[in-house]
């Protein structure tokens, strides 16, 4: 195989950067483009050590806040998947905007595309309970304000160089999922939990993405690149939870205990830490996602793809909750047990109803 002048692997076919490779949502991406033949790099700060959870990749040193580093990563990169957040929520203010730029530029300057994973913090209540990919984003907070104007400057740099994909999906959990509100708000990580926390009410509907299975739909997508388009938005439906019950006993069926405490979110206590613990704040920040339905309309990825990847609930959950040290020694599914169930269409919830 090939080098590049600075001594890097160069390979002859697709090549993806993947920024917060060693992340929940970057490393799955980066986990499910290997199996699909592409060639994947990753950047991080720090040499690459052995096992860790990470993705086997090539790993180049370097920081996404350095426009140098990112652009010389992204090197004969057709894809840059961009999954990269700053560290326990801690000034994203000023962090965010400015490693989104790096992407922008490294794209545009490899004719690259850009695949963002998309969320639901760019909307208000005025598009709820059910949002299609042209609904007005009107976000209510200061994350879902900067989650907007990331995506307005990716919209603006399709035409500059680069393309776009954005697959926006509801709240994430999987095996590697450990900041999430799976993780971080319904139980706490490395012990078999003793109770769950239900952060919305009895009766209010909540969406749920099984990263596996939006990998596996981002992959499809890339599949058929040619059809995409410059400028693509794709919403997920994933596992939509009626009744805001359904996640919790599907947690307590893989643990085996069907009477497992369930206690309510402590709120008030989360607005008062708020100024000490960086977390609470952004917790309570999103409080209004859990107090009425909210749920993406994934009727256009279905027209385009057919179907949505989709592994059952108990099964995601069992995985999840192995994969978080919450089933105490049993060790984590292999690969390729991992991947979504094929040929799996229509979820377990009828995906071809549409009520909130």
């Amino acid at each position: 195989m090939e080098k590049t002048m600075d001594g890097r692997k160069s390979t002859n076919g697709k090549l993806a950067l993947v920024l917060g490779a060693t992340g929940g949502v970057g490393g799955e991406m980066a986990r499910a483009l290997a199996a699909r033949g592409w060639s994947v790099r990753g950047l991080r700060r720090k040499p690459a050590e052995a096992g860790g959870g990470a993705p086997a990749m090539e790993w180049v040193v370097g920081d996404a806040m350095n426009a140098a580093d990112v652009r010389a990563a992204a090197e004969g990169a057709s894809l840059i998947v961009h999954a990269v957040n700053p560290p326990a929520y801690r000034h994203w203010n000023r962090l965010v905007l400015p490693m989104l730029d790096n992407s922008i530029a490294a794209a545009s300057a490899n004719d690259a595309r850009i695949l963002l994973p998309g969320t639901v913090y760019n909307y208000g209540p005025d598009v709820f309970p059910l949002i299609g990919e042209t609904a007005p984003q009107n976000p209510v907070t200061r994350k879902g304000a900067i989650r907007v104007e990331m995506e307005r400057r990716l919209h603006r740099a399709v035409g500059e160089g680069a393309r776009l994909l954005i697959l926006r999906c509801g709240d994430f959990f999987g095996p590697r999922a450990a900041n999430s509100w799976f993780s971080q708000g319904l139980l706490t990580p490395g012990r078999p939990p003793v109770r769950i926390t239900q952060p919305g009410r009895p009766g209010i509907g909540h969406q749920w993405a099984y990263l596996p299975d939006v990998a596996e739909t981002a992959m499809r997508l890339l599949d058929r690149e040619s059809e995409l388009g410059d400028d693509a938005v794709f919403h997920m439906d994933g596992h939509w939870d009626d009744d805001g019950r359904r996640m919790i006993a599907a947690i307590a069926h893989a643990l085996g205990k069907p009477g497992l405490p369930v206690r309510r979110m402590p709120w008030g206590l989360l607005r008062l830490a708020s100024p000490l613990v960086p977390l609470f704040r952004e917790l309570n920040e999103m409080r209004y996602l859990w107090e009425r339905p909210v749920r993406l309309d994934n009727r256009r990825l279905l027209a385009f793809l057919g179907e949505e990847p989709h592994t059952p609930l108990d099964l995601a959950v069992r995985r999840t909750l192995a994969g978080l040290g919450c089933l105490g020694p049993e060790p984590l599914p292999a690969q390729p047990a991992d991947l979504p169930e094929a040929g799996r269409g229509v979820p377990d919830h009828a995906n071809s109803s549409r009520s909130v």
